[in-house]
């Protein structure tokens, strides 16, 4: 069974840097898609951020140069280092683990997410 646990959000200001990390259980995240998805208040859930296991990672383009998705292979973790944070980048944070080699944006496991909050 696959668990992921986020952590790592709170308050920001804007303009400051935040880093998420999401520690997964029963599955390998170098193996796996990792993916960052937000979702705003009223507003869809949003793909931000993915890497692969061959290593190749995505962006959105709403935080492409600012935000940066990566692996710490011992410690089976995925991290999302946020910064030059925006009002707009307020949203609760979700991991997601595709057990794929490619990314497809379907399934996958969830963890629970974490919140952040970006005030001016």
């Amino acid at each position: 069974q696959v668990q992921l646990m986020e952590s790592g959000g709170g308050l920001a200001q804007a303009g400051g840097s935040l880093r998420l990390s999401c520690a997964a259980s029963g599955s390998i995240v170098s193996l796996s898609v990792m993916g960052w998805y937000r979702q705003a208040p009223g507003k869809q859930r949003e793909l931000v951020a993915y890497i692969t296991p061959g290593g190749s990672t995505n962006y959105a383009d709403s935080v492409e140069g600012r935000f940066t998705i990566s692996r710490d292979i011992t410690r089976n973790t995925v991290y999302l280092q946020m910064n030059s944070l925006k009002v707009d980048d307020t949203a609760v944070y979700y991991c997601n683990l595709e057990p794929r080699t490619f990314f497809t944006g379907r399934g996958g496991s969830w963890g629970q997410g974490t919140q952040v909050t970006v005030s001016s």
